[in-house]
C-alpha cells in the first residue's frame, strides 16, 4: 500500500506544479505525518523534491527532472501504452501517438518486443464520434456548457449540460454532466447526440462519480423466460453468459434474465424470428404478437397497387 501511495504521490507531482502536504493527506486519506515520511522516502530513492514554506509554499519536483525508468516495470509501461493506444483509437488527433513516442524514448529498455494487448475503443461511427469527443473534452477543460439535440426512445429534446466526465461503458461513450432541464447529473450517450454547440462558461461544481452499476442504469423490471432454439446458443453466451440458460430435455434452451424495458424484450425476442418463444411474462407475449402483426400488415399493405 505504501509503494502504491508513493507512486500516486509522484504521479500527482508530475502533473501539478506544486501541492501541499494537507492536500496529499486528504487525497490518500492518511495523516500529514505519513505524507512527510513518504516524501522523505521518495527523496531517499533519488527523486529531487523541493519543499517551500509560506503562503505559496508546498512540495514540487525539481524543474527538468525526468522519471527514472526503474520506477516502472516492463508490464507497467506496456499497460500504460495499451491505454494510450485505446484513447488514440477514438481521438481525432494524434496526440496520444506522440505521447507514446515520448514514453518510448525515455524507456526504450522496457518496451522490447511487440504489444500483446490491443484495445480499440472506437465504433462503427468513428468518423462522427471523434469530433464529439474532442468538442466535449475541450468543453470540460475550458468550463463551457454544451447544448445538443438528444434522441431517446421518449423522443427528441434540446439539452444544455455542464459537462463533467467522458465515460466509456457498456461498449459505448457517454457524457456525464449537469442537465439544466432535469436539474441533476445525467448520462447522455454520445451516439444519440446531434447538433452540438459550445455555450457560455459555467462555474464548475463538485462532480460526483456516476453510479455505473447495471442494477442502477439498467434495472431489471421485467424478469423474462424464453425458449430458444439450440442453434442460437452462441448468442445467449455472447450477450448474457452461459449462466443465463439451461438445456431442456428436448435440446432447446430455457433462457432466464431481466430486462430494463418491455421494448427491449420485444425487439430482442423478435430478432430470433421463429427461433425463440417468449414464455413469461404473459403481458409481453401479447406485445410480441402485436409487434409481429404490425410487421405482417406493413408487408401486406406494401403489396397493394
Amino acid at each position: 500500500m505504501k509503494l502504491e501511495r508513493m507512486i500516486g504521490i509522484l504521479s500527482i507531482l508530475l502533473q501539478k506544479e506544486r501541492v501541499t502536504a494537507p492536500y496529499l493527506a486528504e487525497k490518500f486519506e492518511v495523516s500529514r505525518r505519513t505524507i512527510n515520511r513518504d516524501i522523505e522516502a521518495l527523496c531517499m530513492a533519488g527523486i529531487p523534491l523541493v519543499t517551500r514554506q509560506g503562503a505559496k509554499g508546498g512540495i514540487s519536483i525539481m524543474e527538468g527532472y525526468h522519471i527514472d525508468r526503474t520506477l516502472l516495470s516492463t508490464l507497467d509501461m506496456q499497460a500504460i501504452l495499451a491505454g494510450l493506444r485505446s484513447l488514440d483509437s477514438v481521438s481525432g488527433t494524434n496526440r496520444y501517438a506522440q505521447l507514446m513516442e515520448k514514453l518510448k524514448a525515455g524507456a526504450s529498455g522496457l518496451l522490447a518486443g511487440d504489444a500483446h494487448i490491443l484495445i480499440d475503443l472506437s465504433s462503427w461511427y468513428k468518423a462522427s464520434l471523434a469530433p464529439k469527443i474532442e468538442l466535449l473534452h475541450g468543453a470540460i477543460l475550458s468550463g463551457n456548457k454544451v447544448s445538443f439535440t438528444y434522441h431517446s426512445p421518449k423522443g427528441e429534446s434540446r439539452r444544455t449540460v455542464e459537462p463533467g466526465r467522458l465515460v466509456f461503458q457498456w461498449a459505448g461513450w457517454y457524457l456525464w454532466g449537469w442537465c439544466e432541464s432535469r436539474g441533476e447529473f445525467r448520462l447522455f450517450k454520445l451516439g444519440r447526440m446531434t447538433d452540438l454547440d459550445l455555450k457560455a462558461p459555467f462555474e464548475k461544481r463538485d462532480i460526483p462519480l456516476p453510479d455505473l452499476s447495471p442494477e442502477r442504469v439498467f434495472p431489471f423490471r421485467y424478469p423474462v423466460k424464453a425458449r430458444i432454439r439450440p442453434e442460437y446458443k452462441w448468442r445467449l453466451i455472447e450477450e448474457f453468459g452461459p449462466e443465463s440458460f439451461t438445456v431442456l430435455p428436448d435440446g432447446n434452451l430455457l433462457f432466464s434474465f431481466g430486462f430494463a424495458d418491455k421494448e427491449a424484450v420485444v425487439g430482442w425476442i423478435a430478432s430470433f424470428g421463429e427461433g425463440a418463444e417468449l414464455l413469461e411474462p404473459e403481458e409481453l407475449r401479447r406485445n410480441v404478437l402485436a409487434f409481429a402483426e404490425g410487421i405482417r400488415r406493413n408487408y401486406e399493405e406494401s403489396k397493394k397497387p
